[in-house]
């Protein structure tokens, strides 16, 4: 049996083009909402990368309250409409929010009926996800 070993990782992707290399835009996705502590962890997050673009999907109460950067930008929902309305609400805020073709997404914070909803949301924009997380060896892709 092969042991593997945990690894802290860069989420941005290089690119070789040609003699060239270029780094890929890396667009962070993450549920701000509720669970105790949560909102800490994802500010740990956001700090734990140079991100190009952060969007934090969230209720009144969090954009009014958590502290964000300058790559930071609020979706904010109601997370209280059913889960089809919700979905409809976070694909047609991103849709023209979202440039690549895969995001990376952290479910830490928020419901389980927010996260579906993202997840369909993201799937109906053709998007490729990737989870990270804070673990005891800093960020890494789960």
């Amino acid at each position: 049996m092969k042991q593997f070993q945990k690894k802290t990782i860069n989420l941005h992707k290089i690119i070789k083009t040609g003699n060239s290399v270029k780094k890929k835009m890396t667009e962070l996705i993450a549920c701000l909402s509720t669970g105790t502590g949560t909102w800490g962890h994802v500010n740990r997050l956001i700090q734990e990368d140079k991100w190009d673009k952060i969007i934090l999907i969230t209720n009144e109460y969090g954009k009014e309250n958590f502290n964000k950067n300058e790559k930071t930008e609020f979706l904010v929902v109601n997370p209280n409409q059913g889960i089809k309305e919700l979905k409809d609400d976070i694909y047609n805020k991103l849709k023209e929010k979202i440039k690549n073709t895969e995001v990376i997404i952290n479910f830490i914070s928020g419901s389980g009926k927010e996260h579906m909803a993202l997840i369909s949301a993201l799937l109906k924009l053709g998007l490729g996800i990737r989870l990270a997380a804070i673990t005891k060896d800093g960020m890494e892709e789960i």
